[in-house]
């Protein structure tokens, strides 16, 4: 099976598991005991692990929090900085997003919106009825072009007077849109808005600087970027006074500095510290493999009768390639089923399976919707690979 999915998660390097074996099997210390060597070793370790994602992300080594992943990371943002800046600061409680964002920005700001309760059914609750409620706090949900980027006009028009966050995406999992944060966050900041962004599509991909780019707070994975699953991190500004302050998300302990509690993965965040290491030390050589494979992967994909790109737009992540297969008999589901054995390949966000693509039908895509594939390309992927999928779709579009 050739494997074409990595936006939704990747292969770990031989490097990244080589590093993390001796925490599973001799170095198991936990890092928040005392004085004796494998606790010590454990706790210097993830220190390490601490300063090489700070390294990648343009950051300082404190302003790094570990987390189980994005998903942790930016409920964790969204929820302690809109609950301290509503309860413990100015009152302010107004969030604004977009429609293309990944559904653990989405959900979250509709949970504070009063939407949801639960991931699986957003509208009902548990007696059957449709029901809003208060929790005390606002979320705007703006649209993006039909490149799917994030307008700064648009972004303008959502900003209230109780606006505390705006929080988007990098790069958007499913289409590849790079949206222009930077711009974005200059705006924000002259209104005394925080920015946050989705950064787990990027990292390690393309050059970050959270600083360069005016970030206030970031999310990002380990697993998207050649390294373990189940671990992540929060990036959160300091200043010469430290981190702002932030309700933190779970309570108990007082790891990583009072902000998440609990034991630390030790060999996980190892792993996630060597996979940024080699991210770091590979980035442009691996960036340029991925923009030749994505150019050729094109000129041999759209070759074929009746493809044609999702986002043809020159400001797309190379390597995340999304196609629409204009075939009145065309099914995406059917289609990545029946390939299966040959072929990984989604028809979007691994977030969103089963339910046809929000973001998608935010481009104004809707009639489509069934029609898209995703296809991903890591630093392990060939030509001969590319031609193999080529081969597939080929046979299968006749």
């Amino acid at each position: 099976m050739i494997y074409f999915d990595n936006s939704s998660t990747s292969p770990i390097d031989s490097e990244v598991l080589d590093a993390m074996m001796p925490y599973l099997k001799e170095e198991y210390g936990n890092p928040s005991s005392k004085y004796y060597c494998k606790a010590i070793n454990a706790k210097n370790a993830v220190e390490d692990a601490r300063a090489k994602v700070a390294m990648l992300l343009g950051a300082k080594q404190e302003e790094i929090i570990f987390t189980s992943g994005s998903t942790e990371s930016t409920n964790f943002i969204i929820k302690g900085y809109l609950d301290y800046r509503k309860y413990y600061c100015d009152g302010k409680n107004h969030v604004i997003t977009s429609m293309v964002e990944h559904k653990a920005t989405l959900n979250t700001c509709k949970f504070l919106n009063g939407n949801l309760y639960s991931n699986n059914d957003p509208t009902i609750s548990l007696f059957g009825d449709k029901k809003k409620v208060n929790r005390g706090y606002e979320a705007s949900f703006i649209g993006v072009n039909s490149e799917g980027e994030i307008e700064i006009q648009t972004v303008i028009d959502a900003i209230k007077e109780n606006t505390a966050l705006a929080s988007f995406i990098y790069i958007n999992n499913e289409v590849g849109s790079i949206s222009d944060i930077k711009s974005i966050a200059e705006i924000c900041h002259e209104k005394g808005i925080a920015i946050h962004s989705d950064l787990t599509q990027a990292i390690g991909k393309i050059p970050i600087n959270v600083d360069d780019q005016s970030i206030d707070f970031a999310s990002c994975s380990a697993h998207k970027l050649y390294g373990p699953k189940g671990v992540g991190a929060a990036f959160l500004k300091a200043d010469d006074y430290g981190i702002a302050p932030i309700t933190a998300f779970i309570h108990g302990g007082e790891q990583e500095f009072g902000y998440r509690a609990g034991t630390l993965a030790v060999h996980n965040i190892v792993g996630f510290g060597k996979a940024a290491e080699i991210a770091l030390r590979d980035i442009n050589k691996n960036e340029k493999k991925i923009a030749d494979l994505d150019n050729y992967a094109l000129g041999k994909i759209l070759d074929i009768s009746g493809i044609r790109l999702t986002n043809p737009s020159v400001n797309r992540m190379k390597g995340l390639i999304s196609i629409i297969v204009d075939k009145h008999d065309f099914n995406n589901e059917i289609f990545v089923k029946k390939v299966s054995e040959e072929l990984a390949i989604s028809t979007g966000s691994a977030c969103s399976a089963g339910d046809p693509s929000y973001v998608i039908c935010a481009l104004g895509l809707e009639e489509q919707v069934s029609k898209v594939l995703r296809i991903t390309i890591n630093k392990y992927s060939s030509k001969e690979e590319i031609d193999k999928l080529s081969d597939i779709l080929s046979r299968e579009l006749k």
